[in-house]
């Protein structure tokens, strides 16, 4: 049976895929925090990415894949430790990966590297700019994650490398950045706007993950869910209510509750709740045959209150 190694498998997307890849892949994992009750056929390694007992695991466990979640895309860490974790563990596991002969990696961006953008395409493909760092500083990490792994990519050829770029990701298990926004009691959105957005299912985005480690794609590829439809249509499909706001107010409000800690996304974050951040997922699903199963209305349904 071949070997795949799980980096941040105790989140609730890297214990999704560690499930499903059971049975077909013997499955090792590692991540900062314990796996509380992981199923005992998973191995479960709790280290740092950035710490050289990584290159022992490796050494030892020799995977044959290795598929890369172990980011910090929250807000409240400490922006040093973020790019650390993020950039810094990257790079390490990257080395490791080379020196060891793993034969796969994939590594799993977001859509949000093409940044929110007044004059955005509908649909953009993978080829489009990523320009989130000029409005969204704070997850630029992820721009310079997808240039080390571009590098790693022309540098070795023979190890099939693929950058995964999902569409929001919803459901019971993942915690996601626009999971965390649909949770809150009264969501702010700002006058005059109304983006489109997309979304995935986090069981989808698994099946997704699955067949680019079947297919051994090598590349840039966009994954996309159901379909698309505005903000607020979303909004009142879960469920919730909003608070529309004028811009500047927004702006404001929300930088001052980001500063004392009672909202948890920073005010770059509003340009997502007044730009399109649309992609076009044709390439990954002639690449591999993928088709998302879960309609919107599942998706909403699944974090509805």
């Amino acid at each position: 049976m071949k070997k795949v190694l799980i980096t941040g498998i105790s989140g609730g997307q890297g214990r999704l895929l560690a499930r499903r890849l059971t049975g077909e892949w013997d499955v090792t994992g590692v991540d900062r925090i314990p796996w509380i009750g992981a199923p005992e056929e998973i191995l479960i390694e709790t280290l740092d990415l950035r710490k050289r007992r990584l290159r022992n695991v490796i050494r030892l466990s020799r995977p044959d894949a290795v598929v890369h979640l172990a980011f910090v895309r929250h807000f409240r860490s400490d922006p040093r430790v973020r790019h650390s974790v993020n950039v810094e563990g990257t790079q390490h596991l990257l080395e490791n990966c080379a020196e060891f002969g793993v034969k796969r990696v994939i590594i799993l961006s977001s859509s949000y590297v093409y940044g929110a953008q007044p004059d955005n395409p509908r649909y953009m493909h993978e080829d489009h700019p990523l320009n989130v760092s000029r409005t969204f500083p704070e997850i630029r990490d992820l721009t310079e994650v997808e240039g080390l792994a571009s590098t790693f990519l022309w540098r070795y050829p023979e190890i099939a490398t693929s950058i995964l770029r999902p569409v929001n990701t919803l459901g019971y298990y993942v915690h996601s950045a626009i999971g965390r926004y649909f949770k809150l009691d009264l969501l702010p959105t700002i006058a005059g706007f109304d983006p489109m957005m997309q979304f995935i299912h986090e069981d989808d985005l698994c099946e997704a993950i699955a067949l680019a480690l079947e297919h051994d794609l090598r590349g840039v590829f966009n994954v996309t869910g159901s379909g698309a439809l505005p903000l607020k249509q979303a909004i009142r499909a879960i469920g919730k209510r909003r608070l529309s706001l004028p811009e500047p107010l927004a702006d404001l409000l929300i930088g001052q509750a980001f500063r004392w800690n009672i909202y948890e996304f920073p005010p770059s974050a509003l340009e997502f709740l007044k730009y399109p951040c649309t992609i076009s997922g044709r390439r990954f699903q002639e690449a591999t045959g993928f088709e998302p199963k879960l309609t919107l209305e599942d998706i909403f349904e699944s974090v509805s209150r």
